[in-house]
């Protein structure tokens, strides 16, 4: 007689990173890695945080729910779960109603660090449509520098680098400042220059709004604009200044984000860590794997700075 043996699936984990600009979930079986994305949230400092939080996770995570029976747990990092814990307790407890998994939430930045480091200390530059730099040391003590949000902070961000390309633009339409090829890019925005304002502050997401010019502005940069140039060199000096602030010179230093898509942006901010005497490392994983990581294991130094419910 032929002896079959059964093996029952290692439990799975759906992780979720929930930005200001992108919602992505992952699923990550044996054989195969499921992973979607949508459109982001303001973060938990915004008003009705939580059901927009949920209106970005749902049709995700239903999607994703097809894919087998054996998932256990769920993983999040979102922005602004250091600003509102009441809300970010409040979405983990509906997500945990709506489809019975343990669950997890902590700050996007929190996940980012264990997408990059794992278990280990250092410190994460997030420099996306915002910034911040997170340090955790070996025993879980936390430090961090920026962070502020979109209109007290956030330097060197992807919402800092668009709003000051836009706010150069028009000067150089009026022409209190110099002339730059932004103008004509923002001018496109709107077809007509003094419509602009309206069209980047006039929704619900005004940072994620301003920050999709900086592309714009990285790229006029790399092709030789001298104002959009500026515009970049100082961006890298105050993301390099935010790490300096709380980094062990001693310990490794990861840039995560979208500006680091930017090839030539990214080279001109290590090299502004650098001049800090600042080692750099490219990270192990992603905020996503982070969110998994976190979601599967309750011994790491992150811990006690995690929402479960």
């Amino acid at each position: 007689m032929e002896e079959i043996v059964t093996r029952q699936a290692a439990p799975s984990y759906i992780a979720i990173d929930l930005g200001k600009t992108h919602c992505r979930v992952k699923l990550r079986r044996a054989s195969t890695t499921t992973e979607l994305r949508g459109a982001g949230f303001p973060g938990f400092a915004a008003a009705g945080n939580v059901n927009l939080a949920l209106d970005a996770i749902q049709p995700l995570v239903s999607t994703i729910m097809d894919e087998g029976p054996d998932i256990v747990g769920l993983g999040a990092g979102a922005a602004g779960v250091e600003s509102n814990p009441d809300a970010a307790r409040e979405a983990a407890q509906r997500i945990r109603s709506l489809w019975g998994f343990d669950v997890v939430i902590a700050s996007d930045v929190l996940t980012a660090h264990i997408g990059a480091f794992g278990a280990g200390p250092g410190t994460v530059l997030v420099a996306g449509t915002g910034s911040v730099a997170y340090r955790v040391d070996a025993d879980g003590t936390v430090s961090r520098s920026d962070g502020w949000g979109p209109w007290l902070g956030d330097e060197g961000s992807g919402r800092w680098i668009g709003q000051a390309g836009l706010a150069c633009a028009l000067r150089s339409a009026d022409r209190r400042g110099p002339h730059t090829s932004l103008e004509d890019d923002a001018r496109a925005i709107a077809g007509d220059i003094r419509h602009v304002p309206h069209a980047v502050t006039g929704g619900t997401d005004v940072a994620r709004a301003l920050a999709s010019f900086a592309p714009v502005v990285l790229a006029r940069a790399t092709a030789g604009d001298v104002v959009a140039g500026g515009i970049v060199r100082k961006a890298a000096r105050r993301l390099a200044q935010t790490a300096s602030s709380i980094a062990d010179p001693r310990l490794p230093v990861s840039v995560v984000g979208g500006l680091t898509n930017d090839t030539s942006f990214l080279r001109l901010l290590l090299n502004e860590l650098a001049l800090r005497d600042l080692t750099t490392r490219r990270p192990a994983g992603t905020s996503l794997d982070g969110a998994e990581m976190l979601a599967a294991h309750r011994d790491l130094p992150h811990e006690k700075h995690a929402i479960r419910v």
